[in-house]
């Protein structure tokens, strides 16, 4: 039997909580659950002695993730978009690369590889004026095939379920029982099917109030009780839901992430 485990290392809105000002909005700053960075998701894959690991998106705090997460080596990063709250600290896997003496492999769909090669394109191909080496091989994301990944403790197989998010589509994740959908406004009808019978649900639930590109706390309740998973997680919270409160109003089924929470697996 091997264990997947599940870490959120950021579970905050595009500018984090507390915002730039120490702006807290509604949130205790007592709470230490209630310190939130931007967006991004660890799997690790336990077999034996072995273990496999994949980052999902490159937030502009991964760099203080990883020391925190104590994670210097990665199998394998994928990207749901390519909003730079996801992909900004994309440079930052220059010393993921070093440690491993190897380049890394990232999954992405087209929309977010063009957006990646505009933005990094250095780190994908050498420019001709750099001593530099690129750090990173380019895989495409097809949404009707998973994406495999392997490593030491066995592959990691993710399929992609594609969302709308405003003007652009994001993608989010199913790993065995467990469901990433961290920046979503609509839900197709086909990935409805796919959310069925889910351990864990990490669901976008970015404010109170509606937005346009993104679910709101309300919203999102009503989907998990649609989908009804044995546990669902709200993540890409606003300085407006605070951890106590939304605990507290929410049944005991349904929790507000924190920056460090584990969910942890038998498969």
């Amino acid at each position: 039997m091997a264990e997947m485990r599940f870490t959120l290392l950021g579970t905050g809105s595009s500018g984090g909580v507390p915002r730039i000002g120490g702006v807290w909005g509604d949130c205790d700053p007592d709470n230490p659950k209630n310190r939130r960075r931007r967006c991004s998701m660890l799997i690790e894959r336990f077999d034996g002695d072995g273990v496999t690991r994949v980052l999902v998106d490159t937030s502009p705090d991964m760099r203080q993730q990883l020391l925190d997460a104590e994670i210097g080596e990665l199998d394998g990063v994928v990207f749901t978009h390519s909003h730079a709250d996801h992909v900004h600290g994309i440079d930052d896997l220059r010393v993921i690369v070093f440690n491993t003496k190897q380049r890394l492999n990232v999954w992405a769909d087209g929309d977010t590889q063009n957006a990646l090669y505009s933005r990094f394109g250095y780190a994908f191909v050498q420019p001709e004026d750099s001593p530099y080496p690129p750090i990173l091989t380019m895989n495409t994301i097809h949404d009707d095939q998973p994406v495999t990944i392997s490593g030491a403790g066995g592959d990691i197989a993710l399929w992609p379920l594609r969302v709308n998010h405003g003007s652009i589509d994001a993608l989010g994740f199913k790993v065995d029982g467990v469901v990433y959908m961290p920046d979503v406004a609509q839900i197709p009808d086909e990935v409805w099917l796919q959310l069925e019978g889910l351990e864990y649900w990490i669901v976008d639930a970015l404010r109170r109030s509606p937005h346009p590109t993104h679910t709101h706390l309300s919203q999102t309740l009503e989907w998990i009780a649609r989908v009804n998973p044995r546990i669902g997680v709200l993540t890409n919270m606003h300085i407006d839901l605070d951890y106590q409160t939304v605990a507290d109003e929410t049944p005991d089924h349904i929790v507000p992430a924190y920056d460090g929470m584990q969910i942890s697996l038998t498969v």
